[in-house]
């Protein structure tokens, strides 16, 4: 990234120069669009790749959310495995979200919709929630952002965060817990990263 640019800006300043990535998704290997300006626009971050090789199959039906999508991995990843299902991208990366629309399109996947936060209605509710969540934007921002999207779980729903261990992931837990006044489960840990599932085991 040049500049100032941080992924979590909403109109990156840095040239906009689009590049071709393979990467696996969901079992199958796929050519994706990617560029400067976005989060870990060369390859599938590590951090990622722990949530999608640790959780379980996103819910076959309702509304699913990947919080945070960059060009969209994780909301890739949910509509291959849940055709089904209506996938929310949601971002506040305008190149990030152009990229996820391209992404999707390319490979098929017309259940992606891709949003600003302000552009999800209030009263849709998810059943699967990923989110690599942008752990750099400061504690009160991301403390926030939590706040504001799971307690938007459907009933039943199920939530997985993934946070390094080393930037709070077991305070971030107990917070979660007591913030949300539900359990807040460490479900898997690898490569220094801890995967938080919120509701239902």
């Amino acid at each position: 990234m040049t500049g100032h640019d941080h992924y979590f800006t909403a109109e990156p300043a840095s040239a906009d120069e689009r590049r071709t990535i393979t990467v696996e998704l969901a079992g199958r290997t796929l050519d994706v669009e990617t560029a400067a300006g976005i989060f870990s626009p060369g390859h599938v971050d590590h951090a990622t790749q722990v949530l999608l090789d640790e959780v379980p199959a996103p819910a076959a039906s309702g509304e699913l959310l990947d919080l945070g999508c960059g060009w969209g991995p994780m909301a890739l990843t949910m509509a291959l495995r849940s055709p089904a299902a209506r996938v929310w991208a949601v971002d506040v990366n305008a190149r990030a979200l152009d990229l996820v629309v391209r992404n999707a399109a390319a490979h098929g996947l017309d259940g992606v919709v891709v949003a600003r936060p302000d552009q999800v209605p209030d009263d849709v509710r998810f059943t699967t929630i990923w989110s690599n969540p942008p752990i750099r934007v400061g504690k009160a921002a991301l403390h926030e952002l939590l706040l504001r999207w799971l307690p938007r779980l459907a009933d039943g729903g199920v939530a997985h965060l993934v946070v390094g261990k080393n930037l709070g992931a077991d305070s971030l837990q107990r917070w979660l817990a007591d913030q949300l006044g539900t359990p807040v489960e460490r479900t898997a840990s690898s490569r220094g990263f801890r995967v938080l599932t919120v509701g239902p085991a």
